[in-house]
């Protein structure tokens, strides 16, 4: 697919829905994006109705215009196969837990020394420091926590206040949007600097 990431590489190693969209957006602009799951695969693949029980359409969609890759990271051979194709990217996006990269030996500072050029965007949900930066976490988990459900029972109890409940395909399209932009600004950046 042509567009202004034409060549340049991103390595998806994303689950569920907010990292392979924002995923997904860098392949709607060009880029040559290759999925990486786990031997059991993406949980996403198994929410919502589905011919062959492991293509629902959320993953579909989410991930439209990429390639992908099977790779076992706990194993040596996985993390081999993993390293070489970091070697050859401009971007590595993740959404999995700082404690867990390190544990798999891909954190920032593992990565940096196998591709020092690499842009390394990783997703996670309750920042990368506090007490709940280890902690999973997913939209409803994320909601729950700030209250936003709570918003929904007080905008039906009274009904002269419209609340927005967030909590829908809005607010994870639009932060999509802005992990997008994270990883497209230095990229572009690079790529004029060299060219």
């Amino acid at each position: 697919m042509s567009g202004p990431l034409n060549g340049v590489r991103v390595v998806d190693l994303t689950t569920m829905l907010s990292g392979p969209c924002a995923a997904q957006t860098l392949a709607e602009m060009g880029a040559d994006v290759i999925k990486v799951e786990t031997p059991e695969g993406d949980n996403l693949r198994n929410i919502g109705a589905s011919r062959s029980g492991d293509m629902g359409p959320m993953h579909l969609h989410a991930n439209r215009g990429k390639r992908s890759i099977v790779l076992d990271l706990k194993t040596d051979n996985g993390r081999d196969a993993f390293l070489a194709l970091a070697k050859t990217a401009d971007v590595l996006i993740c959404n999995v837990r700082i404690k867990a990269m390190q544990r798999l030996r891909l954190s920032y500072e593992d990565m940096k020394t196998v591709n020092p050029s690499l842009i390394y965007v990783n997703i996670v949900g309750f920042g990368s420091g506090g007490p709940y930066s280890d902690r999973p976490a997913y939209d409803d988990l994320i909601q729950a926590a700030v209250g936003i459900p709570s918003l929904g029972a007080l905008a039906r109890r009274w009904r002269q206040i419209r609340a927005d409940r967030g909590g829908g395909p809005c607010d994870r399209h639009e932060c999509r949007k802005r992990r997008a932009w994270r990883a497209l600004s230095p990229a572009q950046d690079r790529r004029r600097t060299i060219h």
